[in-house]
């Protein structure tokens, strides 16, 4: 038994060294594979059955909340004097988006056309779409600024025409119609004799592009041939640049269509994306790390430079005519109209503005946007995208319907488009992407831990056994010496008796 036994050491030293070494073998394989499997499942490929699903038909729910600033003094407006407004809201609409008109092209690009449908939740929001608000009447105030500079003839007739039509300076209509749209005389009138003027044909409402609607010919890249590349723009609308702005840099198309992004980003990495309905490119910067229902993700926010002017930051001087920073003019996308977009109540925008309206606090947390991004995947995990709507006002002469309003970026509603994933597919995306990952890390350093173990214990039980075995032969030895000793006396006094025997008989 005591010959086995160091053998059987042996094997154990030797599947303990197999053991570290398929555990380091591990540490290098197991994170190349899982990249592998990332690159390959991130690809744009019907054959991607997860991934493919979430980019054509959004899985999740996905929310717009939509927030009024109801006007609290219009007569006083009109006299020039502070307007006064307070929030109303949020009215939200379930939305629906799916791509149509796939079609996969042999240069590693795909074009669709993205649907939207918007459908009201009496459940999710603070009142009906039947509730009456009044806001600043964009036809007469933004055509009135639009008019500005034309003869004093044409803005006589303009305000004539305003009042044949009974238009006034501010509307108060139900929520619905001023979302969707409402029969209006004065947009069938400018229509006919004013082309182009207004962007809607039928009803006019806020929304009215909106719903039912696509956001234009998108043909983004699949990553086959370069997995950096996944979903980045490569053109809109069959153009590569945009043409409403005044310059190159300001007029490029940048990042993706802002719903999936490339894998493997670290928080050096920004989020580019193209916004049709903002008419230009963004990009968000990392801010922190985070975790959802156990799945890491990096969040993403708008830099305070996103809606600077260009006194403020020069490489938006593209984006003027500026007025204060924190105001994007979409004028030259929006017909001319006197459209800024910024964050909603002002937020991160120049204190002036707050000081223009009364009625607005402004907060990072109720309305600062962001995206939760898995790093790994490039895969948003929860979205919120707001940002408001203001209308410039102010006295033209000519036009009476303007009165002696002061100049004013007036905010007229903002909006949040939220949603986040949830429910069996952030159960299979934590499984896939978190749970299996981690139980793999662990096994790799489980091997080496058990494998140094075996190692140390089967050496000592080695080296046991082999003193043990010295002991047993040492002993062995000295019990044969002893033995022999032993004999080797009996013999000797035998001889000497027999000497002196032999002496004695001699004698």
């Amino acid at each position: 038994m005591a010959i086995k036994r160091p053998k059987v050491a042996i094997g154990f030293i030797v599947a303990g060294v197999l053991m570290v070494l398929f555990g380091t073998i591990m540490c290098f394989v197991v994170p190349l594979v899982i990249d592998d499997q990332i690159v390959k499942h991130t690809v744009i490929d019907p054959k991607n059955d997860l991934t493919y699903t979430m980019w054509k038909d959004i899985p999740v729910p996905f929310f717009m909340s939509v927030y009024f600033f109801n006007v609290l003094n219009p007569a006083e407006i009109l006299k020039g004097e502070k307007p006064m407004v307070e929030q109303r809201g949020p009215y939200v609409y379930r939305k629906q988006c799916q791509k149509e008109n796939i079609t996969f092209h042999p240069n590693g690009t795909v074009s669709y056309r993205e649907y939207r449908q918007y459908h009201f939740e009496p459940s999710m929001s603070a009142g009906n779409e039947s509730d009456v608000v009044t806001i600043p009447n964009m036809l007469v105030l933004g055509a009135s600024v639009m008019m500005e500079n034309l003869p004093y003839v044409l803005r006589l007739m303009m305000s004539a025409t305003f009042k044949t039509f009974k238009e006034g300076p501010f509307l108060t209509k139900p929520v619905g119609e001023l979302m969707w749209g409402y029969d209006s005389g004065l947009v069938d009138f400018l229509n006919q004799y004013l082309p182009g003027m207004i962007p809607t044909s039928g009803k006019f409402g806020l929304f009215s592009e909106f719903n039912n609607s696509n956001t234009g010919l998108f043909t983004v890249f699949t990553g086959k041939d370069d997995i950096r590349k996944v979903h980045r723009v490569d053109s809109w609308n069959g153009l590569t640049e945009l043409p409403y702005w005044r310059t190159a840099q300001s007029n490029m198309i940048n990042g993706t269509a802002g719903q999936m992004w490339p894998p493997f980003m670290t928080k050096e990495s920004t989020l580019p994306f193209y916004s049709p309905d903002a008419c230009r490119s963004m990009e968000l910067v990392y801010q922190r790390p985070g975790e959802m229902k156990g799945i890491p993700l990096y969040r993403y926010v708008a830099p305070k430079t996103l809606f600077a002017n260009g006194t403020d930051y020069a490489p938006n001087e593209g984006f003027c005519p500026c007025r204060q920073s924190g105001l994007l003019n979409v004028s030259s996308c929006r017909h001319n109209s006197p459209v800024f977009i910024s964050h909603p109540h002002f937020f991160n925008a120049d204190p002036v503005l707050l000081d223009y309206v009364q009625g607005l606090n402004p907060s990072e947390e109720k309305h600062g946007l962001f995206i939760d991004i898995h790093p790994q995947t490039g895969v948003p995990l929860n979205v919120s995208i707001r940002l408001q709507l203001n209308l410039y006002m102010k006295k033209v002469s000519g036009i009476t319907e303007t009165g002696k309003i002061s100049d004013v970026v007036m905010p007229m509603i903002w909006f949040e488009e939220n949603g986040y994933i949830d429910g069996p597919i952030v159960n299979t995306f934590r499984t896939n992407l978190v749970v299996l990952p981690t139980v793999l890390e662990y096994l790799q350093y489980i091997l080496i831990g058990l494998g140094l173990a075996t190692i140390i214990i089967a050496a000592v039980v080695y080296r046991k056994v082999k003193r043990s075995n010295l002991n047993v032969s040492l002993s062995s030895t000295f019990i044969k010496n002893v033995g022999a000793a032993e004999k080797e006396p009996v013999k000797g006094s035998h001889g000497l008796e027999t000497k002196k025997k032999s002496i004695s008989t001699s004698e």
